[in-house]
């Protein structure tokens, strides 16, 4: 790079890891810093993570970045954060208890009793999310039912956007799209919900003021300048969640733009100018702040597929694993030859909300082999992403084209599956770290590089090749889809 490039930095807080990554005018990576998270599982159904270890891999990732560029070169830094985790702090910013993750369980049972006390339709209206126990709603109702003495003595309740920005700032903000996926967040109003707030008897000072995607959250102060090496004064913008900054981070905020993250969870995102609803997604606050996301998800995307190559098909010790099997399965047709999964491993979020679902493997005969089965798989993950763009579709909202990015995006067998069952091209999109991209992104426009969002995703982000579907294969796909569809209630009753 040139001496006097200059640079914004992305930050992608993850479940599992941060990543820093600083990020040239035309969206290339020039140095990035990465250290590990763990978590915790210290009973059935909590996930828990220790809040300070955020900001030691936070130190970490910044170092090294810092060490590979001029700090003086980085004109602005911006946060992307996994959703639906958060942290209770006191007035030092110290952790109150373990910061509970969005794969935490413990509050299935309130969910029924908020949809009591509100009606499940009002709790959806309000935060754009179907009744599920992922939203901090549930867990922070939880604690007022059985740690109530926590909850009172909380200074602030924090999701790890705010944990961040208050030690490298001083000072504690969320973003809409940070504070979106809380579940007490109403997202016409774009502000937290007094009458949910009133029922958890939180105090509206608990929470951090919420700026919209793109604002100035403050500077890095001297402290913090002298544990991640960069520079004191450096701005830092508001970004937010994970999934929100990924969607941003491969241009797919604009309509007819499907965003498909083909990672351990399927992740896919459809940008309106309304708050529609439907059980077949989430709602979310667009990441431009104009207009909204609506978002499906599979929990078990990859993850489901990793699951039986490891426990029925070798494993993955064997690199060609996948190879070899996406090679035979390729000759299979369309159908599996009668075999269906339903691919609800670790249950269900949309459509049917459903925490006590699983999977299942239906149809087998002695002529079906290890890739009958495997393809099998990939069918069902594809067309519940496929039966999810066809309520979309309901909703007079274009689907043009799908980006792809994730692990298994670089599968040529699922991307022609996936362009096949929906009539629609695929393209790859090269935004391999989508979310660090597109909270590089927000600094971008912080920092005034360009003056739009949308502009700013243009020149940044980047695809390779399209896939065009085979439309004679149309029906094929949308009576598979049918029968593929009823494996869920079929088998529902004997769980």
């Amino acid at each position: 790079m040139a001496k006097d490039t200059r640079y914004v930095v992305g930050i992608d807080s993850s479940t599992q890891s941060v990543k820093a990554i600083a990020w040239t005018r035309d969206g290339l990576p020039a140095a990035e810093g990465r250290a590990p998270l763990d978590i915790s599982l210290p009973r059935p159904l909590h996930a828990e993570q220790d809040a300070d270890q955020w900001w030691v891999a936070t130190r970490t990732a910044l170092k090294a970045v810092t060490a590979a560029i001029d700090p003086a070169s980085i004109d602005g830094v911006a946060i992307s954060n996994q959703r639906e985790t958060m942290v209770l702090v006191d007035e030092q910013n110290r952790p109150l208890a373990p910061a509970t993750l969005w794969l935490d369980r413990r509050a299935q049972a309130m969910t029924q009793e908020l949809s009591d006390v509100f009606g499940a339709e009002t709790l959806h209206g309000i935060s754009g999310k179907p009744v599920g126990v992922i939203p901090c709603l549930y867990r922070l109702a939880h604690m007022r039912r059985h740690t109530p003495e926590l909850l009172d003595k909380a200074h602030l309740i924090l999701d790890v956007n705010g944990f961040l920005l208050r030690h490298l700032t001083g000072t504690s903000h969320a973003t809409w799209t940070s504070a979106d996926p809380f579940g007490i967040f109403d997202i016409r109003e774009k502000s937290w919900s007094r009458p949910l707030l009133d029922h958890l008897k939180i105090r509206k000072n608990q929470l951090p003021d919420v700026l919209a995607p793109g604002r100035q959250a403050g500077t890095i102060h001297a402290s913090a300048a002298a544990e991640t090496g960069l520079r004191e004064g450096t701005p830092i913008f508001a970004a937010g969640g994970d999934g929100h900054c990924a969607s941003l981070g491969v241009n797919a905020v604009r309509p007819g733009i499907v965003y498909l993250n083909l990672g351990t969870a399927v992740v896919s995102g459809v940008w309106a100018a309304q708050p529609e609803l439907s059980r077949f997604w989430r709602t979310l606050i667009s990441p431009t702040g104009e207009g909204y996301l609506l978002e499906s998800c599979q929990r078990s995307g990859a993850f489901f597929l990793n699951w039986f190559i490891d426990n029925f098909a070798g494993g993955r010790s064997d690199q060609r694993v996948f190879a070899k099997l996406d090679e035979a399965a390729a000759s299979i047709p369309v159908g599996s030859d009668g075999v269906s999964v339903c691919s609800y491993l670790v249950g269900c979020m949309d459509p049917h909300w459903d925490e006590d679902a699983r999977a299942t493997f239906t149809g087998m005969a002695p002529e079906h082999t290890t890739a009958h089965l495997y393809r099998a798989c990939l069918e069902a993950i594809t067309l519940e992403f496929a039966r999810s763009l066809v309520a979309v579709r309901d909703k007079r909202l274009a689907t043009e084209r799908i980006l792809a990015i994730g692990g298994g995006a670089s599968n040529p067998v699922w991307l022609k599956m996936i362009a096949d069952s929906t009539s629609i091209p695929v393209t790859l999109s090269l935004s391999n770290e989508a979310s660090a991209l597109g909270a590089g992104i927000y600094a971008a426009v912080g920092a005034g590089w360009y003056q739009s969002l949308q502009t700013a995703a243009e020149g940044m982000t980047r695809t390779a090749g399209e896939i065009e579907p085979d439309l004679s294969t149309a029906s094929a796909w949308a009576a598979l889809s049918a029968r593929q569809a009823r494996v869920y209630a079929a088998n529902r009753m004997l769980v």
